[in-house]
């Protein structure tokens, strides 16, 4: 009896293990297959297969279970690690945009000679992360001095307001005299105004603006530093339009409350008309840099990942400020994921990168990015 006890514990250790090997299996496979399609998600334009644009944003979290995968069965089965290091090396280019590996230096504030320095930051419409009513009145001026305090030459921002009660383009103008503002947003007696705007210390010789079919639009200033003319670009694509009702339907479901399903429909139609728009944007701004005669900067708010057709479609060639110059995801929305990098400093080829960093002053929900730039000679 005893002997028929240990064969039937070997068989169920044996089956036991043949089953949790081909559960592994499984699970790696449908990860791999789901990597594979976001890896399609550049080449897919959301405006007409917008799910691809959802897909993206899991990108992250894909590479790290393949890298887990590659692991586990390096320690265990070894011939298995090709599975997910063969989707690794189809989907490198994703990775390549996800994760800046350049390193991060010290950011100095001295400039290096014939460069300037650029920020880009969405500004929230200076309302801050402060429930605090005296707090909010403080935002606006603090906004101000932490951009300042970077000794900019070009400042690019989204969400930017304006009023005749509170003149946020006085707090810029005795530093950088010339600007030019969108006004995507504005009342008709031309007391409130809103949307993307460039300060400049250098003098701007023309500018222009490409206004999308729906909300916001895409400006550009001309600007003559020395003898060279550099086309300044600066957009904010269009965003999920969450509001705090969104937030807390995202909660539900991570929660796996009984309303979250209803919470999930809402969520996903938001998102779907979000990316669709995005799609029709991405190739505007796309058309407006191929026009350009002159060496283009683009910097924004593009609400969207480094995984998505919009990055990919806008970045083209150019060279990102943050692959570039600095090290990990390098997110820049503070809220939902920790890997929501959905704010650029784009450069052309001829421009080189000499710092980056990436200011958290806890005054928006978008971090502020500082870019050193030299036009090569």
């Amino acid at each position: 009896m005893p002997i028929k006890i240990f064969v039937i514990l070997i068989m169920a250790k044996g089956w036991i293990r043949k089953t949790t090997k081909k559960f592994f299996i499984i699970v790696n496979a449908i990860i791999v297959l789901f990597f594979l399609i976001a890896a399609l998600s550049p080449y897919v334009n959301p405006n007409q297969i917008w799910f691809h644009g959802l897909l993206a944003l899991t990108t992250p979290y894909l590479i790290l279970a393949l890298i887990l995968f590659t692991l586990f069965w390096l320690i265990s089965k070894p011939i298995w690690s090709l599975m997910p290091i063969i989707a690794l090396l189809i989907g490198w280019q994703q990775i390549a945009v996800v994760f800046a590996w350049t390193g991060n230096s010290i950011f100095t504030k001295r400039k290096a000679e014939n460069h300037f320095r650029i920020v880009n930051w969405n500004v929230q419409s200076f309302n801050g992360l402060s429930k605090d009513a005296l707090a909010k009145k403080l935002v606006r001026n603090e906004v101000a001095s932490s951009i300042l305090k970077t000794y900019p030459d070009v400042i690019c921002l989204q969400e930017f307001n304006n009023a005749e009660a509170e003149n946020n383009i006085s707090l810029f103008r005795s530093t950088h005299q010339y600007y030019f503002f969108s006004k995507d947003h504005k009342r008709n007696d031309g007391t409130y105004q809103s949307g993307c705007i460039i300060f400049s210390k250098y003098p701007i010789i023309d500018s222009g603006r490409v206004v999308f079919p729906s909300e916001e639009s895409l400006i550009y200033t001309d600007l003559l530093k020395g003898n060279d003319t550099i086309r300044v670009f600066t957009t904010h694509l269009q965003s999920f339009k969450f509001k705090k009702k969104d937030y807390a339907d995202i909660e539900k479901i991570k929660d796996s409350d009984e309303s979250s399903f209803s919470a999930s429909l809402s969520i996903m139609r938001k998102m779907k008309a979000a990316y669709q728009k995005r799609g029709i944007q991405a190739n505007l701004v796309r058309t407006a840099l191929d026009r350009s005669p002159y060496p283009t900067v683009i910097t924004g708010d593009f609400n969207d990942v480094p995984n998505s057709y919009t990055y990919f479609n806008i970045k083209g060639d150019k060279n990102d400020a943050f692959l570039q110059r600095s090290f990990g995801l390098g997110r820049t929305f503070i809220s939902l994921a920790p890997t929501l990098r959905i704010d650029y400093i784009l450069l052309d080829r001829q421009f080189e990168v000499k710092q980056f960093d990436m200011v958290d002053e806890a005054l928006s929900d978008h971090i502020m990015l500082v870019a050193d730039i030299r036009l090569k000679k």
